[in-house]
Order: C-alpha cells, then sequence, then structure tokens
C-alpha cells in the first residue's frame, strides 16, 4: 500500500510539473498579443486542458501504452516499482527545473530519456530496443517541429490576406444590405441572394454603421473569437496528448484501476499550471519572436492541428517543440524575431532594424504608394488584376 502511495505521488509530481511548464504554451499568443491578461490565459488552458484529459480516457489508449516502457525496455523491467519511481522521478525533476529557469522544454522529451536511461541502468544498453526507439519515439519527435515550421509559416501567410489576420485589421467590417433594386448605388453591380437585390461591402466599422447595413460581421471580432478557440484547441490537444504518456507509468505498475491514473494527472497537471506557470508564460509569449493577433491564430492552428493529428494516429510528438516551430516558421515569414525586425522599402531595398532600437509602432492610415499614380478606374483594375495574380 506504501509502494502505491510512493508511485501515485511520483507521477502527481511530474503531472504537477507538466503543468507548470506545459499548460500556458496553448494560450502563449493570447498574451502575447495582449488579447488576455495572463490570469484570463491561464484559466482558459487550465479548463481546457482539463477537457483534453478526459477525452484521452476514449481515445488515447495505444499512446499510454507506448510510454509503459514495453518494448523499449525488457519486460521483465516494465512496470516494476524502482524502474517506474526513476523514471517519474528523473522526468519531474528534469522539467521543475527548467520551469524554475523558465525555461520552455518537453515533457515527452524528458519522459523518453527517463524511460532510456532508467531502462539502461536495470537492463543494460544492449537490452534497449532500439528500432522501438527509433520508429515509435525519435523519428514523429523529430518531424513534429519541422512540421510546425512550415504550417506555420503557411497559415500566417494565407490567413495575411483575410482582414481578420492582418494586424490592424481590426476596424475592418463586411457589410451586406438587403436593398431594392433602386436604391443600389449607380455603377455597382448587386448580386441576388433569395430573390433580394443585395450589396456586399467591404469597408470599416464606422462605414458600416453610417450606412445603415443590415448585418455585418466585424474582423477584429471575429480574429479574437477565432484566436481564443484556437488557444483553447492547442490547449485540448495538449492534454489529449500529454496525459496518456504520464498516466502510463501507473497503467505499466498496475498501481490504480483504470481511469484513476489520468483523472490523478489532469487534477495534477491543473494545480502546476495555475501555480507555477508564471516564468515559462513570459518567455514562450514575449521572447520567441513578437505577435499580433492574426499570427497568434496562424500559430495556434498549426499547433492544434499537428497535435491533435499526432494524437489521432498515436504518436508522441512534444507540444513544445511543434508551438515553438510554428512560431518560428511565421517569424520566417514575417522577417521578426525577438531580436531584430527585416523590412523591405518602398525602393525595394532591404534593411534589417534591431528590436531594442524600436521606441513605437504606429500603423499608417495610407499605403506607402505615392498618391496620384493610379487616376481613372482602368488603372485600378489593373493594379488589382496585377497584384491578385502576384
Amino acid at each position: 500500500m506504501l509502494m502505491i502511495l510512493i508511485l501515485v505521488l511520483a507521477a502527481a509530481f511530474l503531472a504537477f510539473a507538466n503543468g507548470a511548464n506545459d499548460n500556458f504554451k496553448g494560450v502563449a499568443s493570447l498574451y502575447g498579443s495582449g488579447l488576455a491578461t495572463y490570469r484570463q490565459a491561464i484559466a482558459w488552458a487550465t479548463v481546457a486542458t482539463a477537457a483534453g484529459a478526459v477525452a484521452s480516457l476514449f481515445v488515447a489508449e495505444a499512446l499510454a501504452q507506448r510510454f509503459t516502457g514495453k518494448g523499449l525496455v525488457p519486460d521483465t523491467v516494465v512496470g516494476s516499482a524502482d524502474f517506474v519511481l526513476a523514471v517519474a522521478g528523473g522526468a519531474a525533476l528534469t522539467v521543475m527545473l527548467a520551469t524554475r529557469l523558465g525555461f520552455p522544454i518537453s515533457t515527452t522529451h524528458g519522459l523518453l530519456g527517463a524511460l532510456g536511461g532508467a531502462g539502461v541502468v536495470a537492463a543494460g544498453p544492449h537490452a534497449l530496443g532500439a528500432a522501438t526507439l527509433l520508429k515509435s519515439f525519435v523519428l514523429p519527435l523529430l518531424l513534429g517541429p519541422l512540421l510546425g515550421v512550415g504550417l506555420g509559416g503557411l497559415a500566417h501567410l494565407a490567413l495575411r490576406r483575410l482582414p481578420l489576420g492582418r494586424s490592424g485589421g481590426d476596424d475592418a467590417c463586411v457589410c451586406v444590405d438587403l436593398a431594392p433594386p433602386a436604391q443600389v448605388a449607380a455603377g455597382v453591380v448587386p448580386f441576388t441572394v433569395t430573390g433580394q437585390s443585395s450589396l456586399i461591402q467591404v469597408g470599416s466599422i464606422a462605414q458600416c454603421e453610417s450606412a445603415g447595413r443590415s448585418a455585418r460581421v466585424e474582423a477584429g471580432r471575429t480574429a479574437d473569437a477565432l484566436h481564443w478557440l484556437s488557444a483553447g484547441a492547442v490547449s485540448f490537444a495538449r492534454g489529449l496528448n500529454d496525459t496518456p504518456k504520464i498516466a502510463a507509468l501507473l497503467l505499466a505498475a498496475k498501481a490504480l484501476p483504470p481511469g484513476w491514473g489520468p483523472a490523478i494527472v489532469a487534477v495534477a497537471m491543473a494545480a502546476g499550471g495555475l501555480l507555477a506557470a508564471r516564468r515559462v508564460a513570459e518567455t514562450m509569449s514575449h521572447r520567441i519572436t513578437t505577435l499580433d493577433r492574426g499570427e497568434g491564430l496562424a500559430a495556434n492552428l498549426s499547433t492544434a492541428t499537428l497535435v491533435l493529428a499526432a494524437s489521432a494516429w498515436s504518436l508522441p510528438v512534444s507540444t513544445t517543440h511543434v508551438s515553438v516551430g510554428s512560431l518560428f516558421g511565421i517569424g520566417l515569414v514575417t522577417g521578426e524575431t525577438a531580436e531584430k525586425l527585416e523590412m523591405i522599402q518602398t525602393d525595394a531595398t532591404p534593411i534589417t532594424i534591431p528590436t531594442k532600437d524600436i521606441e513605437t509602432r504606429k500603423l499608417q492610415d495610407q499605403s506607402p504608394m505615392p498618391p496620384g499614380l493610379v487616376k481613372t478606374p482602368e488603372e485600378l483594375r489593373d493594379l488589382l488584376a496585377f497584384l491578385l495574380g502576384a
């Protein structure tokens, strides 16, 4: 009975460390872009991560089996009390030390290292399953951040073409006027919706309000709602992917009835995030690359997509590395990191500015294109055709 209690406490300590280091990663873009305060962000992360932990009871059994150590170390070692304690203690101390220093690290990598290290000590290096290590752990963990870089950059390229994905697009509005044909302005070709002539216009919120449009969608509010939802999706995906990895230790030791392990892990992860996530939050939100709301949305969508897909295929990935990869991919696309900002001037000359030299930023209300270059509707049509085809 005492040994079971010690095993449960060791697993709970690892889950606490995981929550402290990992819970905030899903909502880092909310805090980093100024859309949420720290307290609001960590509260949302806690709720969404807990939901993912509950979902892991039904869909992540195969992933839990991978982290029992079966196939990686001999069956005689798997499930032994000293082996489980060594793995939980080694991984937990590593993650807690990194959390204390403010470093976002991967609990998955810590667990894998602890499994391998304890296995080598228990049975010798020759007993480590190299094929299982490579196929089931190393390859998915290597691919995760690389795919994150690519998908994060592509998501940002796609979203920044829309008002809701661009910095400064908060005032944009799409409004619909269900008006009789006689009220449609001259020169505007209406389209038909359910038998009525309608006019769709893209402008500012003030323009939509002054025109008295029948319905409108504000880009800023839509982007904010999508950003919150995507952050919740990342936290949900992390809970879904990480909970079975830690609960697998209790599964291997057969210390508790089925279902109790994930429940204990979920509670401990929530406590770790609420009590000890602040330092990692600052690193993830403000020290990797600066984010606006559109960039944060792109990072969350790419991270959630990859981690959820990995969970569906029972593949161990590091949410930390996928998230950082997505942020790095966005930084490559925008040409901005925490240290420098790369820009193209109006004469096509590139310029690099250290971020420490930037005192303020302000969105211009005018295009950098000199006035008077487009004088007729035909010239405007040709310019738009060129830009859309570029």
